[in-house]
């Protein structure tokens, strides 16, 4: 689907609504940076300039996004040893496709018991 305007684009405050949405989540600075945390765990950063964001993912699943995605998907040097990408987000579709992203990180770090009190954001098959 073709963007009609610069706006579909999701930006920071974007990220920062959807991600205070989830359940349990607090904003916090750190390294000079907003963090979004569940249960005192990161599952999202909004490095430097805003343009993307951090965000959890499992290792295999990374380089596949990064392999098949790299104008929407990469991995920060610092953060290669750690299970985390960076999402471009003038690459994302809508504000849809962001809302996915953050909950699917939202989701890895719940403990299980916002798990088990969400189940509408209950562990996916699939992202």
């Amino acid at each position: 689907m073709a963007r009609t305007s610069v706006r579909d684009m999701p930006d920071a405050e974007d990220v920062r609504r959807i991600a205070l949405s989830l359940p349990d989540t607090a904003e916090k600075i750190a390294w000079s940076m907003p963090t979004f945390r569940v249960g005192g765990k990161m599952f999202a950063t909004l490095p430097e300039d805003e343009s993307s964001v951090a965000v959890r993912c499992p290792k295999e699943e990374r380089d596949e996004l990064v392999l098949a995605e790299p104008e929407k998907f990469w991995i920060a040097g610092h953060e290669a040893q750690f299970a985390w990408i960076r999402v471009r987000l003038d690459a994302l579709e809508d504000e849809g496709e962001l809302r996915d992203i953050l909950a699917d990180s939202w989701r890895q770090a719940a403990p299980s018991r916002l798990l088990e009190a969400h189940p509408g954001l209950g562990l996916s098959t699939g992202r």
